[in-house]
């Protein structure tokens, strides 16, 4: 029986399975984005996230243990130098899947996988919406209230009668 084995063999042997997540790893974070199916994506920020936690700590053992990982000396110094800087204050979620539709050859869904802190586009928006952070009306100041009072006063006063 299967109960509680929840891991995706994405129709691989493992060590076809642990190269191409070590592939798809370089990749992402060479090129911050990637396009690939939904069920590679989410295996493969399952095995990127660990990693990309390692290099926010910039020690002799985190770089080796990333590189048993990825084996591509560009991608962890790429990884250490640039990448841990921007996530250095993030405590997870370094990536986000977005789904784009599904492929035309054999319908499987197909999403872009990206590091979060790289897409200016979304950060702008977050930035917008980060603005609003209470339900609740403010207060007004005194002076807004004591100029809405000074309105209401004058706007009859300011009406003129209508010649006939």
């Amino acid at each position: 029986m299967r109960h509680n084995k929840k891991f995706n063999h994405l129709g691989r042997k493992a060590a076809h399975r642990g190269a191409m997540l070590s592939n798809m790893a370089c990749s992402l974070i060479m090129h911050k984005r990637i396009s690939t199916t939904l069920a590679k994506a989410k295996a493969l920020r399952i095995y990127v996230e660990p990693l990309l936690t390692r290099a926010k700590e910039d020690t002799t053992a985190n770089r080796r243990l990333v590189f048993s990982e990825l084996k591509q000396k560009q991608v962890v110094t790429e990884l250490f130098q640039n990448v841990s800087e921007k996530i250095a204050n993030r405590p997870g979620g370094y990536c986000r899947i977005l789904r784009t539709g599904f492929r035309l050859g054999d319908a499987a869904e197909m999403c872009i996988i990206e590091l979060v802190d790289y897409n200016e586009n979304m950060l702008k928006d977050a930035k917008k919406v980060a603005k609003k952070t209470t339900r609740r009306a403010g207060k007004k100041s005194a002076k807004a209230e004591e100029a809405e009072v000074v309105e209401a006063t004058e706007a009859p006063a300011a009406e003129e009668p209508k010649a006939e």
